[in-house]
């Protein structure tokens, strides 16, 4: 099970969707507009904050000029959060160690900015099983441009490669990159499991060090 395996991960080890919309819901109150629900948000979570908070003022009708103002704001709700409503996926923290046990070099790449994820990471007790974490603002591009997943690796032993993430965004990243893809299906993904590229599929992460396993064997 040597290998070097990056995740995702907002909807593929955490579902902080519940947190996210909070900051968002926060935002607009001080804006004077009322909350959207979860599911809404959640449509808007993949490509990062700043596209989040566009695809809200846009859906809102607000004025897109003042877009780095309320990213701002959201992102300064997002981190008084403490990621109180995140919780890691039923079954993710076995599996990482699993992973770690068998030799496997771990890192996280998001479109979440690096200081946001590596603060989730630590509130959750996650941050351990990582030796690189690659955020949205991290590289002056975001997933799916492919830089990111490379910068990842880079940053972790020479190994064979595979990428974990729940959604279109992951599945195009792994695909620009020419890594395998791993795909978590009970993330935020908006298209059918069949039209996104993926080595296997996965809703349990039980599941995952034998895919993991497999994946290697081809």
């Amino acid at each position: 099970m040597t290998a070097a395996i990056v995740f995702d991960l907002d909807g593929t080890l955490i579902d902080s969707a519940p947190d996210i919309a909070a900051a968002v819901n926060r935002m607009l109150a001080a804006e004077g507009h009322g909350p959207l629900d979860l599911a809404t948000v959640t449509s808007f979570v993949g490509r990062g904050l700043p596209n989040l908070v566009a695809q809200v003022i846009g859906h809102l009708g607000l004025d897109m000029g003042r877009h780095p103002e309320l990213a701002a704001a959201t992102l300064a709700e997002y981190n008084r959060s403490n990621s109180s409503l995140t919780m890691p996926y039923p079954g993710a923290v076995g599996a990482l160690e699993r992973l770690r046990e068998g030799g496997a070099a771990l890192g996280i790449c998001t479109n979440k900015p690096e200081g946001p994820a590596r603060q989730v990471l630590a509130d959750l007790g996650l941050s351990r099983f990582f030796d690189v974490v690659i955020g949205g603002d991290s590289l002056p591009t975001r997933k799916p441009d492919p830089a990111m997943l490379h910068a990842s690796f880079a940053a972790l032993p020479d190994l064979p490669r595979l990428y974990v993430g729940d959604s279109e965004v992951d599945a195009e990243t792994a695909l620009n990159a020419g890594v395998p893809f791993l795909l978590f299906t009970e993330g935020y993904r908006k298209r059918a499991v069949e039209e996104l590229p993926h080595r296997a599929a996965f809703n349990a992460f039980a599941d995952l060090p034998e895919l993991v396993a497999q994946a290697l064997a081809i």
